[in-house]
């Protein structure tokens, strides 16, 4: 972990060396004391409610929700130490400092507990989606407070029977006055509701009755849980309500509701954005969303990872502890491995995200589009492989409760559905990202990749640059076929996708690595410490045991995927 605080110093001093950051002091220091303050925060406040959570779940009663124990306090801490506004515009309260802070902050409320860190990245990500497209006044009224975590916010998309088809929906919003009336009832609606803030702010996808079919006529309200009094104050209740809270696999301690809207008058909402653009609006807060899913991901394989070293330390087994059992040790590699090119990835495009919002650059935005699908679909995807061995590098203590293993397993297992299902980011990935330029993103990426396996000349380098080399050679090639195959037949292009988001995610995992093997090779030349070393000797691990998978999804895309497509479904 000293290497990566190390590293995100260095990146602290690049990127105040930009006019917006300089000015507020953003450097190595800066960087460090937040890197302490979150990890305190979560080792001391959030990590206690992690089980606590798990076995005292919210639950929903006479049209409100009771969170678990302790949550409110802490969420109450959160915002008291400015987290929520970390990122933010300062002239609506924020902080204005880089988006990789909050995203390492993300990662460590996740490891602590994924259930309570879902609450800040919801308002975090309303917040950026009202600051993008809301108008003054709507900015004036709810910026500040959100911001400060005084008000929480919401994201109410899925309904009954729609799921990802947004087109379908049938909540509806009926002009009354300069506002909306809302009818309607929404699913699957993380924290909808709780008592943790004074208000709750929701971004709700409506269609006026105008509206033209499909999701061309979706349009996005805010709805505010509590209506203004006329002088800025909390007034009564808007009739948007919980119906009820689900019964879930994992993460008890999130609310996740049933949200009703208009069982009474109708609940108030005023338009955010243009008329008929919701789902575009709606997308600011999707990114991001997806971005932080990619990180529970990250963070929930560290917490299981961090357990499940503990205990093969201390669980001894034929006369020695099982660490030194060569197959728990390749289970440990395992995680350790994944996870650090995990976290490369993700605060890497969160620097590119910074950039991309300081430059009129668009190169740096399409990286960045690029890369979300993937963050989010293979971080968690690898999320529920390593929260799997961390269950499994327990042996039986892991399948039973007391030891809290089989928690991480539980949690992680939502990431890869919601915010889009890694289907779906791997379908946008491909048909959207891949697609819009025919390719051009995705090589220019791939120069970055081989300009480091010309970096990789130190001896003890060789064969990480040999085995990044031949990775990047095939991802060349998926890149090229699937191109081709958007213009020949899109089917077979989709077919693909899923192998090419993780083909993607473990190229660019092992290139990362590779990346910080390079810094780590010349550092210790001048420097002693154990974590150069280990930090390259990682890399060679994952060469030779993870960056291998990539050839076989190369494989199934090189391959055209006939016999997935020509198999009749009547047959299954």
């Amino acid at each position: 972990m000293q290497f990566v605080i190390d590293e995100l110093c260095e990146v602290g001093e690049r990127l105040g060396g930009l006019e917006k950051f300089a000015e507020l002091g953003v450097g190595p220091d800066l960087s460090g004391a937040l890197l302490e303050e979150s990890a305190r925060l979560s080792a001391e406040v959030i990590a206690p409610l992690r089980r606590v959570g798990d076995t005292q779940p919210a639950s929903c009663a006479e049209r409100n929700v009771q969170i678990s124990p302790g949550y409110a306090e802490a969420l109450q801490q959160l915002a008291a130490g400015g987290w929520y506004g970390i990122a933010a515009d300062p002239d609506h309260g924020g902080q204005g400092l880089p988006e990789v802070y909050g995203t390492a902050a993300c990662e460590m409320w996740n490891s602590a507990d994924m259930a309570f860190a879902l609450a800040p990245i919801l308002s975090i990500g309303a917040a950026m989606t009202i600051q993008a497209h809301g108008s003054a006044q709507q900015k004036s009224a709810y910026l500040e407070k959100m911001t400060s975590g005084e008000w929480a916010g919401s994201m109410c998309l899925t309904e009954s029977g729609a799921g990802s088809d947004l087109g379908v929906m049938k909540t509806r919003a009926v002009p009354d006055g300069d506002h909306y009336r809302l009818f309607g009832q929404k699913i699957y609606i993380t924290w909808g509701d709780h008592d943790a803030m004074d208000n709750i702010v929701h971004l709700v996808l409506a269609k006026l009755p105008d509206a033209p079919e499909g999701s061309r006529g979706i349009s996005l309200f805010i709805v505010p849980k509590y209506l203004d009094d006329g002088s800025g104050g909390l007034g009564e209740r808007n009739d948007i309500y919980p119906v009820s809270v689900e019964h879930k696999l994992g993460i008890h301690g999130s609310p996740t509701c049933v949200m009703a809207l208009g069982d009474d008058a109708g609940a108030v909402g005023y338009l955010l954005g243009e008329p008929n653009q919701g789902l575009a609006c709606m997308f600011t807060m999707m990114n991001e969303a997806r971005l932080k899913m990619g990180v529970q991901g990250l963070g929930v394989s560290e917490g299981a990872y961090q357990q499940a070293v503990a205990y093969a330390r201390e669980r001894v087994q034929g006369g020695v502890a099982i660490i030194e059992h060569a197959d728990v040790k390749r289970m440990l590699l395992t995680m350790r491995v994944q996870i650090e090119a995990m976290r490369a990835l993700a605060y890497t495009e969160a620097v590119t995200m910074d950039l991309a919002h300081q430059s009129a650059d668009p190169t740096l935005q399409a990286r960045v589009d690029l890369m979300i699908p993937v963050i989010k679909g293979w971080s968690t995807e690898l999320g529920v492989e390593i929260a799997s061995l961390g269950v499994q590098v327990h042996g039986g203590m892991g399948y039973v409760e007391e030891t809290g293993a089989a928690q991480y397993l539980r949690d992680a297992r939502i990431a890869p559905i919601y915010e889009g299902t890694n289907g779906i980011q791997a379908a946008d990935l491909v048909g959207r990202k891949l697609g819009r330029d025919q390719g051009a993103t995705m090589l220019a990426l791939i120069e970055e990749m081989k300009a480091t396996v010309t970096d990789c000349h130190d001896a003890q380098l060789a064969d990480i640059g040999a085995a990044l080399a031949s990775a990047v050679d095939t991802l060349t090639a998926t890149t090229g076929a699937l191109v081709e195959q958007l213009q020949d037949n899109r089917h077979t292009a989709q077919a693909g996708a899923y192998d090419f988001m993780m083909q993607l995610g473990y190229v660019a995992g092992a290139w990362h690595l590779a990346r910080s093997s390079v810094v780590a090779s010349a550092r210790c030349q001048q420097s002693e410490r154990s974590i150069y070393p280990g930090k390259i000797a990682s890399t060679r691990y994952y060469c030779e045991h993870i960056l291998v998978r990539a050839a076989s999804h190369a494989a199934v895309i090189l391959g055209g995927s006939a016999a997935l497509q020509n198999y009749p479904t009547e047959w299954m």
